[in-house]
């Protein structure tokens, strides 16, 4: 049959409007014999008049089909018939043409959702996190998160957070450096007028941040290339300018763990275009030695750590591993008791994970057989991969958190001193140091405040209207400032108020239990030690707790009659 004679082919598809004039008078020819036709399965009605044109480019091959052939359209939506069909299967087909015609709906039903609740044997997806308020409390867990704003509201106005004097705002700073301790009283009758609520205030706003650059917003730093794109940079083509900048920088952390480990620093964060890392004074978290966590790492951040020689262990893979385990264990055992037969039993069960030591085992089989040199195996490289699958598979993940305790964590310092890939080489962050931020001053620091504001509105609460007041703060609010906030809103809004917080989600996971807490340690010990690190003892006592958050963080804060209640 020629190709020409077939309806549908059009190998000249390069010129379409002679293709459609012919097509046309083609049709009107075939009118009669056309209506006669009985339309082919999965075909939907259509007008003589209007036929579908079939789209050149939806083949690779563009070969003549004969006229009864189903488009590949129709062959995707539904399975061709078999061939020499019977009058039943014809009536079989036609049962099921309308149900593979049908398009999926966009929404599907709830029934046929997959439970975002059920547990889940992957490590690297999301757990979700009911928003079950917890039992009212006098003190709220440590949060280790950084916030990047926090949005307080409450009946009684923040009138005293606006407008202070200049003395005292310099009051504030002093409190600040001396590390000043405040003690409010329960209820302060006119916040207004008390200066000590508000030089506290002033106080609780400091922190220190290296490098100094006031255009750019230097945190955070993941995610951020859009907001420092189009910044004055000098630095991203000068390799000398560079070198200077990384100098200073070095000498500010070395200062800032030299602080740390003589516990005059709680705690300070380093923060890189690609992770964070959070250093921990001994005592704090529940340890008795210094800690630093890593998060997200990858694959080849954590071979570097292990050339130079970096002892750290990966806390959330290793957890995941146990529960495997301990779920396998006990289906097993399961499984045994309620079978006849041990044998059965063990066949139904699930397989163990293949150990490390079998891997390296695993073709002497082939020596006793005599042919280990015929066969090809897996090279050393393979079976190393294979090894660290589960670590590859966590990689840019909150569960690739690494974990360095004791004196490794010296090491850790020289290795991110002299590390490469600490500072991007490409972008808009090229050139520019990690970032520091501490609670305490530090040599090459400077001193930065949050930024507060007080807004008043009005709220549509049932049928009536009532005033609100709301205050904001902006900026790397630190575990520390959101404790001291909350302590001064307690006094100042007479017990009653409530927190919207804003996370800066990869310092989530540093909320996790990392099950390094010592039983040996005192809180009359730890508040002891580190009284000269510059935190007021009742924030000292709260961040020396384990963590209890898991891998979230507060998103919501409520205080009702001097008691909280929160939401992660």
């Amino acid at each position: 049959m020629a190709a020409s004679a077939v309806p549908g082919y059009s190998p000249g598809f390069k010129k379409p409007p002679a293709m459609l004039r012919l097509k046309r008078k083609r049709l009107r020819r075939s009118e009669p014999s056309a209506a006669a036709a009985p339309p082919p399965c999965g075909a939907a009605p259509r007008a003589p008049s209007a036929p579908a044109r079939r789209n050149p480019f939806s083949s690779l091959d563009n070969a003549p089909r004969a006229a009864g052939t189903p488009q590949p359209r129709e062959r995707g939506r539904r399975p061709p018939p078999p061939a020499g069909e019977s009058p039943a299967a014809a009536a079989f087909w036609q049962l099921l043409e309308p149900v593979c015609e049908d398009k999926p709906s966009r929404r599907t039903e709830p029934s046929e959702r997959t439970n975002i609740l059920a547990p889940t044997d992957d490590l690297h997806l999301p757990v979700a996190v009911p928003e079950v308020p917890s039992s009212p409390r006098h003190e709220f867990p440590a949060d280790w998160s950084i916030k990047t704003r926090l949005l307080f509201m409450s009946s009684q106005p923040f009138t005293w957070a606006e407008h202070l004097k200049a003395q005292e705002e310099a009051q504030g700073f002093a409190q600040h450096c001396r590390a000043t301790e405040t003690n409010l009283p329960q209820s302060v009758q006119e916040p207004k007028l008390s200066t000590e609520l508000r030089c506290a205030f002033q106080q609780s706003l400091v922190y220190w941040l290296h490098p100094s650059l006031p255009w750019l917003q230097l945190f955070p730093r993941i995610g951020a290339d859009r907001k420092i794109a189009g910044k004055a940079s000098p630095w991203s083509q000068d390799e000398a300018l560079q070198q200077v900048l990384m100098s200073d920088w070095s000498v500010s952390f070395t200062s800032l763990y030299n602080l740390l480990k003589a516990k005059l620093c709680p705690y300070f964060y380093i923060c890189t275009y690609q992770f964070t890392v959070l250093f921990r004074a001994a005592g704090l978290a529940g340890s008795d030695v210094i800690t630093a966590v890593i998060s997200p790492t990858t694959r080849g951040l954590r071979e570097a750590m292990r050339h130079e020689g970096i002892e750290f262990s990966l806390p959330l893979v290793e957890d995941s591993r146990t529960r495997k385990q301990k779920n396998s264990e006990v289906n097993l055992e399961t499984e045994v008791a309620n079978s006849l037969e041990v044998g059965n039993s063990m066949e139904d069960g699930e397989e163990p994970a293949p150990s490390d030591d079998d891997d390296d085992e695993s073709f002497s089989w082939l020596e006793e057989m005599g042919v280990q040199d015929k066969v090809k195996k897996p090279d050393a490289i393979s079976i190393k991969l294979r090894k660290e699958k589960h670590e590859v598979q966590v990689d840019h993940k909150p569960e690739s958190l690494a974990l360095v305790k004791g004196t490794n964590t010296f090491t850790l310092l020289n290795f991110l001193i002299n590390c490469k890939s600490l500072v991007a080489v490409a972008g808009p962050q090229a050139g520019l140091p990690p970032t520091l931020l501490s609670p305490v001053a530090f040599r090459g620091g400077t001193m930065q405040t949050l930024k507060a504001r007080s807004i008043n509105a009005k709220a549509r609460v049932r049928l009536a209207y009532e005033d609100i007041s709301s205050l904001e703060i902006v900026g790397p609010v630190m575990p520390h400032s959101l404790h001291s906030l909350t302590t001064l809103l307690k006094s100042a809004q007479r017990g009653a108020f409530s927190a919207v917080l804003y996370t800066h989600e990869p310092t989530a996971v540093f909320n996790a239990d990392l099950d390094n807490a010592s039983p040996a340690l005192n809180k009359e010990t730890v508040c002891k030690d580190l009284s000269t690190c510059g935190l007021h003892p009742k924030t000292l006592d709260q961040l020396s707790q384990c963590p209890t958050l898991g891998k979230s963080s507060i998103r919501f804060l409520e205080m009702k009659d001097y008691a909280y209640t929160w939401k992660s």
